[in-house]
């Protein structure tokens, strides 16, 4: 009875499973910003590239194929 007091004891006061899921939370709140990070840029590129192909189109020095992205 004495041993399985001492290893409810020792259980009780053993963080390493706590530490173990603070971690993993800290690890998926980070990967979720990041990917938050990367879409919002993606979107940022995506809207400067679409403006400077539409001031190609509006110039006469070019043309720009908006779909592809490829300008003459």
């Amino acid at each position: 009875m004495k041993k399985l007091m001492t290893v409810a004891r020792q259980f009780r006061d053993d963080n390493n499973g706590a530490a173990m899921v603070e971690y993993s939370i800290l690890v998926g709140i980070i990967a979720a910003l990041a990917i938050m990070a990367i879409l919002a840029i993606g979107g940022w590129v995506t809207g400067r590239f679409t403006g400077l192909c539409t001031a190609l189109d509006n110039s006469p020095i070019g043309t720009c194929n908006g779909a592809t992205g490829v300008g003459t």
